[in-house]
């Protein structure tokens, strides 16, 4: 298909438009629509992207965190697959904008949230992303740290060591970011073979010291009925969902190049739930596998590579982790809410000033804490943060499906005073219906009864904030504007 048809292509502005646009208080070049020509990504693009993203250490830690709280192999496989057969949902449904119109999420959210308004959403999206920086720098320190032990055992007895090493991966991380996207690049094409690699190998050993699969996966579900299941299994399900949740809102941002809508659909629908379940298998596997070698579930892979015993297999596979987690952590924690951030204010931040935001707030939200253990990990980070997520998700999906049908007024995105202006800046009945689905879905925690509305918190927020805003739009239904669709 040529990457000019109406397919992709929506309303790019004129030559006129243009110049309005880019002299507009709300227009950086990082926030600027693509144009037709550069819209290249094809299939395999999609495809590997998600290849890419999802080969790494919370997608381990997810998988073997279920094992850790007592599920066996095939129930953990089972809540990860269709978890992320969900996501893909919303997945697709916000990434039909940015295919159509070649918009990032910040400038999508405009139609809904109104110019200003959209940094709502943005920053809360923002936020998230800081969070799992953290995360990602942090698992990246206990690698170096792991590494120095190997090789000097004293290392180990230093107080002070894994925060020094938490502090050279975030610096680490910092130089990747200033040194801009081509470095990001030349990273993504290298790091998930080397997490593959690490992961396969962890398999083999795994099954060579448990006496092969069929012990590794022998081991027993701890409920004893399926009511004690279903209480783990929801916010279990939640968070697999909640894992995705930040990039089914920003997956315009990867979306505005696609060649076409059917490109990215078949790419994203092909790379991740297939590689989301491939890698949460070996995190499954080997986290079962360590209750027969060591007695426990070790559900961190650090902690796992660090007892390999051999010094020289330790260094390797701590350096292949540290090349793959600085990757995954830039690529996907930092693109996007340096983004979010540039939104604020597109004429004084730039993507690298929005990149050293993230940073600075990724350890102000002390990953330590978020990884201390698995229920920490996944019914605090991941549960909790969906409950934001899913509300922002409804407000999106709902005012371009259902309000506007799939069409925007391009050029009014970037301009004060156009369709999307609302009430100086903000659409409140947006802002009111995320409000809504936030607040019901966090009730659940102070209200011991109503906890399966946490438990559900993604699904919960995303319901309520969907007909909220139906409801409260109906009362102010928009203008329909004439534009191309596919």
């Amino acid at each position: 298909m040529n990457p000019t048809s109406t397919d992709t292509a929506g309303s790019f502005p004129g030559a006129l438009a243009a110049e309005t646009i880019r002299a507009s208080s709300l227009y950086n070049k990082d926030l600027a629509p693509v144009s037709p020509e550069r819209r290249t990504w094809r299939t395999y693009n999609y495809a590997a992207l998600w290849i890419s993203m999802s080969v790494n250490i919370p997608t381990y830690m997810l998988a073997s965190g279920m094992i850790a709280g007592g599920m066996n192999w095939k129930q953990a496989l089972f809540t990860v697959f269709l978890g992320n057969v969900l996501v893909l949902i919303p997945m697709l449904l916000n990434a039909h904008a940015g295919a159509q119109y070649g918009i990032p999420f910040p400038v999508f959210a405009r139609a809904s949230f109104g110019v200003l308004g959209a940094n709502v959403p943005a920053i809360l999206r923002a936020l998230v992303a800081c969070g799992w920086f953290g995360i990602q720098t942090w698992i990246g320190g206990e690698a170096i740290n792991a590494m120095l032990v190997a090789l000097i055992p004293s290392w180990g007895r230093f107080a002070y060591g894994p925060a020094l090493c938490f502090t050279a991966f975030w610096l680490l991380n910092v130089l990747v970011i200033l040194r801009g996207i081509e470095t990001i690049r030349f990273l993504q094409g290298i790091s998930a073979p080397f997490l593959l690699l690490i992961g396969l190998a962890l398999l083999l050993w795994a099954r060579s010291k448990a006496g092969g699969f069929g012990p590794m996966l022998a081991t027993p579900s701890k409920f004893q009925n399926f009511s004690e299941f279903f209480r783990f299994f929801i916010p279990s399900l939640t968070g697999v969902v909640g894992f995705w949740a930040t990039v089914s809102l920003n997956i315009p941002d990867f979306t505005r190049y696609a060649r076409s809508q059917r490109d990215q659909m078949i790419g994203q629908a092909l790379g991740l739930p297939a590689t989301m379940t491939f890698y949460s298998f070996i995190g499954i596997a080997v986290t079962s596998a360590t209750l027969i070698i060591f007695g426990q579930a070790l559900w961190d892979p650090v902690a796992v590579l660090s007892r390999l015993g051999n010094p020289f297999a330790v260094v390797i596979a701590m350096l292949a982790l540290l090349i793959a987690t600085l990757n995954v952590n830039v690529a996907a924690n930092v693109v996007s809410p340096a983004n979010d951030f540039s939104n604020l204010s597109p004429r004084r931040i730039s993507f690298r000033t929005g990149g050293l935001i993230t940073c600075l707030v990724g350890i102000a939200m002390q990953p330590w804490k978020l990884m201390a253990n698995y229920g920490s990990y996944i019914f605090g980070w991941l549960v909790g943060y969906s409950g934001f997520l899913g509300p922002i998700a409804g407000v999106l999906i709902c005012d371009y499906f259902l309000v506007r049908k799939k069409n925007l007024a391009l050029q009014d995105l970037y301009l004060r005073g156009g369709q999307y202006e609302y009430s100086r800046g903000f659409n409140w009945q947006a802002i009111t219906a995320l409000a809504a689905g936030a607040a019901i879905a966090f009730i659940g925690l102070a209200v011991p009864l109503l906890r399966v509305l946490y438990n559900y918190a993604w699904f919960v927020g995303f319901a309520v904030s969907f007909l909220a805003y139906l409801a409260l739009m109906k009362v102010n239904q928009p203008q329909p504007v004439a534009q191309a669709t596919d």
